[in-house]
């Protein structure tokens, strides 16, 4: 037997009512003095280690001097050969929060990662003797699916230093999460787990270098506003400049032009309010 045998042992119920009219009937031998009672007795012991009881998504794997007979998956009260060993396996979804590991991304950074798994078993076989743990089995393949998916994409994009890609730890939340659920099945598969959902559920940059990006991206946002600050300003002066022209409410010479479009663009772009001088001379003066 190399895969899962689904069985449906006997009514445990039925057996019951039977072993209770057998020890009924032990009794009355007993009473009249037949000595047959006492291998009877001996039979109705023997036979209570028959009965298991199987919850809702639970299992039971039958094992007989080592060789494996079958699994009970249906849920209720049976009666199988006394001298089974039931092993149970839960056949409920599981969550596994793993650690928070210390690796290296794609570009040597070094990050700290962990990952949310939901799992169960759906092959009793595989996961009760093809792997040695089978809990520990998800716990170890888990931890390494994770090293090796950081190791695969960059924490995030770095494209003013060339480093640009289209999927990243940070950024590509839904890409970096089918990858790990793919990657996490693969490994599982031989212990005849299905893997529900596996995604991120924590990420960050190691604590020795985690000021230093920080500030970085603080500047790269700073950048990033200040061009947009500075695109603006152009556009508005250059709208000044025109609508003064096209309306011809004053008159400016080159040297003008330029005193105006460099008051515009420092108050435009100042990041401080600026603070207004009324001029009450002539252009002149």
């Amino acid at each position: 037997m190399t895969q899962e045998k689904n069985i449906t042992p006997a009514n445990g119920y039925l057996v019951l009512l039977s072993l209770l009219g057998l020890l009924i009937f032990a009794i009355v031998l007993v009473v009249g003095g037949v000595p047959l009672a006492l291998p009877i007795f001996f039979i109705f012991i023997i036979s209570l280690r028959g009965f298991v009881l199987v919850n809702p998504n639970g299992s039971r794997v039958l094992l007989l001097f080592g060789k494996y007979m079958g699994t009970i998956k249906k849920n209720g009260l049976f009666w199988v050969n006394p001298f089974y060993s039931k092993n149970k396996i839960s056949l409920r979804a599981s969550n596994f929060d793993s650690e928070r590991l210390k690796v290296n991304d794609k570009l040597g950074n070094p990050i700290m990662i962990s990952t949310i798994l939901v799992w169960r078993v759906t092959d009793t076989y595989k996961a009760a003797f093809e792997v040695d743990d089978y809990k520990n089995f998800v716990r170890v393949q888990t931890d390494a699916a994770v090293r090796k998916l950081a190791s695969m994409y960059p924490y995030d994009n770095f494209a003013d230093e060339g480093h640009t890609e289209d999927i990243t730890l940070r950024s590509s939340v839904n890409e970096v999460s089918e990858a790990l659920e793919k990657e996490v099945q693969e490994r599982l598969a031989m212990a005849g787990i299905e893997v529900l959902e596996a995604r991120i559920g924590y990420l960050a940059y190691a604590q020795e270098i985690a000021n230093a990006m920080l500030k970085r991206q603080q500047a790269t946002a700073i950048v990033a506003a200040r061009h947009k600050i500075v695109e603006g300003a152009v556009s508005m002066v250059e709208m000044a400049l025109d609508q003064l022209g096209k309306k011809e409410i004053i008159d400016l010479d080159e040297e003008r032009k330029a005193a105006m479009v460099s008051n515009l663009m420092v108050v435009l772009c100042s990041d401080k309010d600026a603070s207004p001088i009324v001029n009450a001379g002539t252009l002149n003066h």
